[in-house]
């Protein structure tokens, strides 16, 4: 049987295929103009990529914006819930999940069976998300897929004491004046905001392993940040991590037909 994920997201749209357990196609996308259209074009990616086509699809799981209307699927799930089911399945060890996406970030617990126990979630502030990110990497006129890397280069981070976005800019501007070096502020700025994801862990306690998922995860600049802040070490996936939530939602698509045959 032939199962399916797609996950919308406010910046990107992901789809996974999963056949005779293991996954055979992939695909991520640039939003569209709409979630629908974003989950077909990516759904119909993937599917080209695996030589099947959406008649093969036993059953279908959609997460992320939009979720309950997207026409293909089956049933929908919260990404909450598909983050953690999906780092799981991909590494049973794992019991916490990191997950920052473009407009929010979340501290997922997970127990044995991959089912959240606990979860926090940033999403009443820009400090701490992809597009916080984005938006510090144009101040200091780099693209934000480069700013991580920039940020690799420097051993000697500037000092941000802000963890508000708006007040993050205006020190970045401030060393930017100052003539301090792009790759010293690109490390400052992770740094920054890595304290500002930190700061969800209060309400939960993290519990080891863990890892990252969300675009975001493929920051090396930030995953050295936060293992600095947070004195962990993220376990890697065998996949994109930013593929995590559409995995979970094939993955309880599985579980689904599983249960209605059991």
């Amino acid at each position: 049987m032939i199962f399916a994920g797609c996950d919308i997201g406010s910046l990107a749209g992901k789809a996974v295929i999963i056949k005779d357990d293991k996954i055979v196609a992939t695909h991520i996308i640039r939003v569209r103009s709409n979630p629908i259209r974003s989950a077909e074009d990516v759904m119909s990616a993937a599917l080209k990529k695996s030589g099947l086509d959406y008649d093969n699809i036993t059953r279908c799981c959609a997460t992320g914006y939009g979720r309950e209307n997207i026409p293909f699927s089956n049933m929908n799930i919260s990404e909450i819930s598909c983050h953690g089911m999906g780092a799981y399945w991909l590494d049973n060890s794992i019991r916490t999940v990191l997950d920052i996406g473009a407009e929010d970030s979340k501290i997922i617990l997970i127990d044995e069976k991959g089912k959240v126990v606990d979860f926090a979630m940033n999403d009443k502030c820009a400090a701490g998300t992809g597009r916080c990110l984005d938006k510090l990497s144009e101040a200091i006129n780099l693209r934000v897929e480069d700013i991580g890397r920039v940020s690799l280069k420097s051993r000697n981070p500037v000092d941000m004491t802000n963890v508000c976005s708006i007040y993050m800019e205006i020190e970045v501007i401030r060393h930017l004046y100052e003539r301090k070096k792009i790759k010293d502020i690109a490390y400052g700025i992770h740094d920054a905001v890595a304290s500002r994801i930190a700061y969800l862990t209060k309400s939960v306690k993290i519990e080891r392993e863990i890892t990252m998922t969300g675009g975001v995860s493929k920051n090396q600049g930030m995953i050295r940040s936060l293992e600095k802040v947070m004195n962990v070490k993220f376990r890697q996936l065998s996949v994109d991590p930013q593929l995590a939530g559409a995995v979970g939602a094939a993955v309880f698509a599985m579980k689904e037909e599983s249960n209605c045959n059991g």
